[in-house]
């Protein structure tokens, strides 16, 4: 009995066991899905990856993660890579309760497309004090090498196309661009009311992380310098050599972002004043090919290439003393260079109104342009306005007794047309005041408009290059 009684008892546990066995749920995870917000990013930002586990019982959520690309924390932080053009990784955590189970999701990357853009008192303000002036900072390396030098106040410039440097700001030994003959190749170039001279080198000039590689750039030499200026150059304006010294030019250098692919283009394919052959013997007029050309360096580069947007936020009556804001490049490649309600104007991108839109003021029609470089809004002169002018540190101003509001309507070769509310203020009383952005500053330019820094205030400004594709269509043109 007793012997039978145990084997009972036996049995019967074990079918208890088996029973509370059988009513238990198991531990098992089912998925895991992952969300990387925002899903599109740029070269080295960070984002955060979330993973959500789901499964049966008493389950670890935890997991470990991997990237295809870039690198990312056990914590699910994942940093972007850089890169030149567009890209993507995928990001995937696994669980590690049920490592069969797994998540992904794809992050895409984007080139870093945007750099400061201040407007301040310049590079040297215990010598002089710039206004108007849109500065950023520019690296140009050493072809093919990492021998680089970052410089910062170049003005930033949508009336001209192509890098200049003032040779006195530039350490590094740069190779020249010779031009067919095999003999150095220099350049006159006109910009800003005055000329700059100086050879043509070529450099890797990296913007915004992207890279224009062994581009020809101008070096601009003061008069002093060799080759010395030809006659047939400095006599081609009444403006100074903008290369004699940063005082001279108010900046470093000058980055031309301009409408054109080229500083000459086609023009210069022949003879010309604007490129010159430059032998031990001396510097001669000479014709030359694109490829030698300084160029636009926004063509060059990798992805964001079409055109820039400036973006400056608004200034008031008055001024301020200084202004931060953007240099996107691109136009419709990202994010954050959409058109979105802009208004396009084209440009004939050749004859006698090359790059020019259409001002009509007071039923005139005139020509006009978009230029960053300047440092007001340039335009007719003082008998067509009927605004006093005045002398501010030896430079024409308008300077009417109280401020003056105006309205003009643009128009483009496509027929858009939209107006432009402004208003000139006294530029004795602005410049003389210690501010350097003004909304308000204005000057005489007889027969044309000039939409100069002042009308960038407030607006995001597009500058389409010529035959480059965006998605208003291909460049030349403006947008705002």
């Amino acid at each position: 009995m007793i012997r039978r009684f145990g084997l009972l008892f036996v049995v019967g546990a074990v079918l208890w066991v088996a029973g509370c066995g059988s009513s238990s749920n198991p531990t098992t995870v089912t998925s895991v899905t992952v969300a990387c917000l925002p899903s599109t990013i740029q070269s080295s930002q960070l984002i955060q990856c979330n993973a959500t586990v789901a499964g049966t019982g008493t389950f670890s959520t935890t997991v470990t993660w991997m990237a295809t690309a870039g690198s990312i924390t056990s914590g699910g932080i994942f940093t972007a890579p850089v890169v030149s053009a567009p890209a993507s990784a995928t990001i995937t955590a696994t669980s590690t309760e049920t490592t069969s189970q797994k998540g992904s999701a794809t992050v895409t990357i984007y080139p870093v497309n945007l750099q400061p853009l201040t407007v301040d008192a310049g590079p040297q303000p215990q010598t002089f004090t710039a206004r108007n002036e849109a500065f950023t900072s520019v690296t140009v390396c050493v072809p093919g090498t990492n021998t680089c030098q970052t410089i910062d106040h170049i003005l930033v410039d949508t009336g001209s196309s192509g890098l200049r440097l003032l040779s006195s700001v530039l350490t590094l030994p740069l190779p020249p661009q010779n031009d067919s003959s095999g003999n150095p190749l220099d350049e006159c170039q006109l910009i800003l009311g005055g000329y700059a001279w100086g050879p043509v080198a070529l450099a890797d000039i990296v913007l915004a992380g992207e890279k224009a590689a062994s581009a020809p750039m101008q070096v601009m030499i003061p008069a002093i310098g060799a080759p010395p200026v030809p006659g047939t150059c400095s006599s081609r304006t009444a403006g100074p050599n903008l290369g004699n010294s940063v005082s001279d030019l108010k900046a470093n250098g000058v980055l031309g972002v301009g409408l054109f692919q080229k500083d000459c283009g086609t023009l210069c394919t022949t003879s010309n004043l604007v490129y010159y052959d430059c032998p031990a013997s001396g510097c001669t007029p000479t014709s030359v090919t694109l490829p030698q050309q300084v160029p636009n360096p926004v063509t060059m580069l990798s992805y964001d290439n079409n055109g820039v947007m400036l973006f400056l936020p608004s200034v008031p009556a008055g001024g301020v003393t200084t202004v931060n804001g953007s240099l996107i490049f691109g136009i419709g490649t990202q994010g954050n260079n959409l058109l979105q309600n802009a208004t396009v104007y084209t440009v004939p991108d050749s004859g006698a109104n090359m790059g020019q839109i259409t001002t009509t003021f007071n039923g005139v029609s005139y020509p006009g342009t978009i230029d960053s470089g300047s440092p007001g809004i340039l335009f007719l002169d003082s008998a067509t306005t009927n605004i006093p002018t005045c002398t501010v540190q030896g430079s024409t101003w308008y300077c009417p007794a109280s401020p003056d509001s105006l309205s003009v309507t643009n128009q483009g070769a496509n027929g858009n047309q939209g107006v432009v509310n402004f208003s000139i203020e006294n530029a004795s009383t602005l410049l003389n005041s210690g501010n350097t952005a003004f909304s308000t500053l204005g000057a005489p330019n007889a027969g044309s408009f000039d939409f100069g820094l002042s009308f960038f205030f407030g607006r995001n400004v597009f500058t389409a290059i010529e035959n480059m594709n965006t998605p208003a269509g291909p460049g030349p043109y403006f947008a705002y």
